[in-house]
């Protein structure tokens, strides 16, 4: 992860998004960061959405922690309860 500091960058956006292309880029106003840059090329649309929407970002969590505290069935019990 590269962090460039906007207020003394000596080069265009364009620039170190070229430079940086295969890594995140931080970009910091007075040593605080206030966005990132990143590149979708593999990500497909609809991927991207999801993992900036708030509502799924709470069902994935809320799965994380089910598992953690050991609420699982097993895939037999699933079939059982689907089928």
């Amino acid at each position: 992860m590269k962090t460039i500091e906007l207020s003394t960058a000596s080069k265009s956006l364009y620039a170190y998004a070229e430079e940086f292309s295969q890594d995140m880029v931080v970009l910091t106003l007075h040593g605080k960061a206030i966005a990132t840059v990143f590149s979708i090329k593999d990500i497909d649309p609809e991927s991207l959405s999801l993992s900036t929407n708030p509502e799924f970002l709470a069902i994935i969590q809320k799965a994380r922690d089910e598992f953690k505290a050991g609420k699982t069935i097993s895939l037999s019990e699933m079939k059982r309860e689907l089928l």
